[in-house]
């Protein structure tokens, strides 16, 4: 019989491993720079990066300290302030910010006191609390916020502030280039994931045709055989709201990318290359990566069809939390966690497969799917609308799979995120698909 007490140091050590990963990797990201790159708002797009800084603090005191523990607030004036509902983005700069040193502080001195309650907290009696959920969804928020500032720095002008080594290369991927993902139901979502938000929840069983799907994330080559056909030039391939959108802003191939006579090359966190062949394209809009579907004769999959691919394994008919099993991510299965910057070479990462064989579904790039963001039967808000409710509905389009910016924390085989169809500045990719029969 498992011993209860095991399983509480364990929920404990894991939150106390994951909020320690997040800060570390926050205090990397608000310190490769000086205080007014800090301050600067790099793309109205985004935040200035101090804000982030003071807006996970807060966030942080107002679930842990003030709604788990029932302390008295450190700073209830600057709870406006840092609310991602009250100010757009493009407003944040001209709030009365915390300034670099004092955001520092601030989050600080919220830290240790979580760290203090971590040790009391007894992973049981409410929702929040049940092994270690807050802890979790605390640790995911500010993740999540590392990989908006991670974007944030690559929207950056200027020199090259961060360094991270090179993915190994992928030896040559001679397998078939799409797969049979066989028709019938499967387990989508999950009711038993501890650390899951509300939009993964329930488990439910969904009904999917046979269909295929790419080995890979389509690589820069691929795409740019669509850019030398004309396909930013044929309105065939596009929605009419995709033609529009990219006849307004006169967008002809990803972001970040300009042509130097015969070649292609790109800006990535502040050095200019020539775009890699081989890596999974990156910084496309759903737009695009529907328009580059069509052209090649396929389609986006559906959220729901993805998911099958990633954690169905047909031997057991049961839905893994991962494409390789249950097993948390280790390096050998996907690039996550900043731990280099950029995606891994298409058809890395052979230890990371699913069952049938598809590659590079967790990590590197995330994958656009055909889905518009909707809630799942039985879906109930937890612990607040605003993280997934207020969202949902035909504006956002569902990404999957996570890329090399996000932590394991923040990714898993049910796992949802989701963005305008306009959006470029995100780490996303995608596949394509095509219906099949058995």
């Amino acid at each position: 019989m498992t011993d209860p007490a095991h399983d509480v140091d364990t929920l404990r050590e894991r939150a106390l491993t994951t909020l320690t990963t997040a800060r570390a990797r926050t205090s990397l990201l608000t310190s490769c720079v000086e205080d007014p790159d800090l301050t600067a708002q790099h793309s109205p797009l985004m935040s200035p990066l101090v804000w982030d800084l003071a807006h996970i603090g807060n966030q942080e005191e107002q679930w842990l300290l003030r709604t788990v523990a029932g302390r008295e607030a450190i700073r209830p004036e600057i709870d406006g302030i840092y609310d991602a509902f009250e100010h757009p983005r493009a407003e944040r700069p001209s709030l009365p910010l915390l300034p670099p040193t004092e955001a520092r502080h601030y989050a600080a001195e919220v830290r240790g006191r979580v760290l203090d309650l971590l040790e009391s907290t007894a992973f049981h009696g409410t929702r929040l609390t049940e092994a270690g959920f807050a802890f979790g969804m605390i640790a995911q928020h500010e993740q999540q916020h590392d990989e908006t500032m991670l974007i944030t720095h690559q929207l950056r002008k200027g020199p090259q502030a961060l360094h991270a080594p090179d993915p190994e290369p992928a030896p040559l991927l001679t397998g078939p280039s799409e797969v049979l993902v066989p028709g019938g139901p499967f387990t989508m979502g999950t009711s038993t994931e501890p650390w899951a938000l509300d939009n993964e929840r329930p488990a439910h069983r969904r009904e999917v045709p046979a269909f295929y799907i790419d080995t890979t994330p389509v690589t820069n080559a691929a795409y740019q055989a669509f850019i030398a056909d004309g396909g930013y030039d044929d309105d065939r391939w596009w929605t009419p709201e995709g033609w529009a959108h990219i006849r307004q802003h006169s967008l002809h191939a990803p972001l970040f990318w300009r042509r130097d006579g015969k070649q292609w090359l790109r800006r990535r966190f502040g050095v200019t290359e020539v775009v890699p062949p081989d890596e999974p394209v990156l910084h496309v809009c759903w737009y695009e990566a529907d328009a580059y579907a069509r052209w090649a004769g396929r389609r986006l999959p559906t959220e729901a069809e993805w998911e099958k691919a990633a954690r169905h394994d047909p031997a057991g008919d049961r839905s893994m939390r991962y494409p390789w099993g249950d097993a948390d991510p280790e390096p050998e299965h996907a690039n996550l966690g900043q731990r280099h910057l950029r995606p891994a070479p298409a058809g890395s990462y052979p230890e990371g497969e699913s069952p049938l064989g598809v590659r590079q579904l967790i990590g590197d790039v995330w994958e656009w799917t055909a889905s518009d963001f909707a809630p799942y039967p039985g879906f109930q808000a937890f612990p607040y609308k605003e993280y997934s409710e207020v969202f949902f509905g035909p504006e956002y389009k569902v990404l999957r799979g996570g890329s090399f910016a996000v932590d394991a924390v923040a990714c898993r085989g049910t796992f949802r995120n989701w963005d305008y169809p306009i959006r470029r500045q995100i780490f996303s990719g995608f596949r394509t698909a095509r219906s099949g029969d058995v």
